[in-house]
């Protein structure tokens, strides 16, 4: 028992998850709503508590926070083991950041049936914060599972225009890409003879015993198609724009924010330390599928978009490309970059769809041909807007900017010509993201948008809608101006990893 009050990583999986066994027992929803604050900050503090002892906390293995916790499989090498690295903390961090924000707007949205509604983020809270914590590889997958589950659910039930059919397809395409990638860690369970999943294990055996060059190419093969779905790798990235964009607000902040990273996160922790050679045979049509297809056509794509919702989903299938050329780039600069950006991407993104529905709620439609003109009545949200899509963009200042210089960086040494492409991706995010800010904000008001006002008040961002905004942004900023707050752990574990594309600078960012 003791051992389960000091671990700040059990307590942000098991206190949201206990949460939502209690809502599912019967608790009464006067408590519900109020005991989900408790359960959506503990996960929160318990990443800000892990973020600012990490540098002193003891390392075994290159891990801080390294428990064990016996489940009976321990036979077949299976075992509930926490802990956290370089990689894995400002993720992890994120997630707990993005919960807290998603889960405020949540309780203050008055969803029908708002208990299940908790009870449903509160399970997919957990099981993200398991994804990031996990050192045993089966664990990893199956918390992702965990909080994947709700997804469907909570499109199905709660989202808005065609959601039965964006609830099939998320099915669909998600459940086909978590088996294909279950069938690549079984794979590599088996081909490795190390007889566990323990992540640690399997480093330090495969570093004495590499697997041959064709096992590596077909299990890392297996393993990028897999987690590319559940990323929206192009072409099959089409679930994920018709989700986000049917799916209610707090689902969305969680999924395309943070679930989406785990496809990424399982390459970079599994796939390129224990597979280098195949890493490196997939890296060139890996960097040219994900430069034409995530970012140049999914870019132009996202241009034409009129719903602003749908404009937001898409943007984020088109910024997984950089992330998969930064992998692709397979170096630890390129890598280090990789991980700013999803810490990035999911805070600017989870900002972008709460501010979106805060915009639907004041001119009931998502359509930014029927808006115009909002800034006069609402300055604090188109303020936020502005800084959220600034973020995206990735201007200096907020966090998403470092994590796009330094793939460009590192994809230079890979590819002048694909990094020519990718840095057009920059200029395509400024089309569309300032674009949606003069055609929702600024301008005329178009007549449906005066109808609207005058049948309804318009009033600006009220504080349920502001705190989450702020702390979000908070972030962004924070991390913008001070990247070594999270590079510097980045750096120490990347350093201990061997890259097949050979760079020796493992900074992320320059100090």
């Amino acid at each position: 028992m003791s051992q389960f009050l000091t671990d700040p990583l059990l307590l942000a999986i098991a206190v949201p998850l206990a949460l939502a066994l209690a809502i599912a027992l019967g608790l009464p929803k006067r408590w519900s709503v109020r005991l989900a604050y408790g359960a959506f900050a503990v996960p929160a503090l318990a990443a800000l508590h892990v973020w600012w002892h990490y540098s002193a906390a003891p390392k075994v293995d290159g891990y801080a926070f390294l428990t064990r916790y016996s489940t009976g499989l321990d036979g077949l090498g299976i075992g509930l083991k926490l802990g956290l690295n370089g990689i894995s903390l400002p993720l992890f961090v994120m997630a707990g950041i993005v919960g807290l924000a998603a889960g405020l707007f949540a309780i203050q949205s008055q969803a029908e049936r708002l208990k299940i509604y908790l009870m449903l983020l509160l399970v997919m809270q957990a099981g993200l914060m398991g994804v990031f914590a996990s050192v045993d590889v089966l664990y990893f997958y199956f918390f992702h599972e965990l909080a994947l589950i709700p997804t469907f659910i909570m499109v199905g039930v709660w989202g808005g225009r065609d959601r039965s059919y964006a609830a099939m397809k998320m099915t669909i395409y998600l459940t086909a890409g978590a088996m294909i990638s279950l069938v690549g860690l079984i794979a590599l369970y088996v081909k490795s003879g190390a007889n566990s999943f323990d992540l640690i294990a399997l480093r330090t055996h495969l570093a004495a015993n590499p697997l041959g060059e064709t096992v590596q190419n077909n299990v890392f093969g297996l393993l990028l198609f897999g987690f590319g779905i559940l990323v929206s790798l192009w072409p099959l990235h089409t679930w994920a724009p018709l989700g986000y964009g049917a799916a209610p607000s707090s689902n969305a902040m969680l999924h395309a924010g943070v679930l989406k990273k785990f496809g990424l996160y399982g390459l970079i922790q599994v796939g390129l330390p224990l597979l280098p050679a195949g890493a490196s045979h997939w890296a060139l049509p890996l960097a040219w599928v994900a430069v034409m297809g995530n970012v140049v056509i999914v870019g132009v794509i996202t241009i034409a978009q009129r719903d602003l919702k749908q404009m937001i989903g898409y943007s984020s299938v088109m910024h997984m490309g950089y992330a998969f050329l930064g992998l692709a780039a397979g170096s630890a600069m390129g890598v280090g970059g990789v991980v700013l950006m999803m810490v990035a991407h999911g805070l600017s993104v989870a900002l972008l769809f709460l501010l979106a529905t805060s915009i639907h709620h004041r001119t009931h439609s998502f359509a930014m041909d029927e808006m115009g003109g909002l800034a006069q009545k609402t300055p604090v949200l188109a303020a936020l807007f502005v800084a959220a899509t600034f973020a995206s963009i990735g201007l200096p200042g907020f966090a998403n900017f470092w994590g796009e210089l330094t793939i460009f960086i590192a994809l230079w040494k890979f590819s002048p010509l694909i990094t020519a492409f990718a840095v057009a991706g920059v200029v395509i995010s400024a089309i569309y993201g300032l674009r949606s800010v003069a055609r929702v904000f600024f301008g005329p008001a178009t007549d449906r948008m005066n109808e609207i006002t005058a049948k309804y008040p318009v009033v600006d961002l009220r504080w349920s809608e502001k705190a989450p905004a702020l702390i979000l942004l908070a972030v962004l900023l924070f991390v913008g101006f001070w990247p070594k707050s999270l590079s510097q752990p980045i750096n120490e574990t990347l350093g201990a990893m061997k890259f097949s594309g050979g760079a020796t600078h493992t900074h992320v960012h320059p100090r």
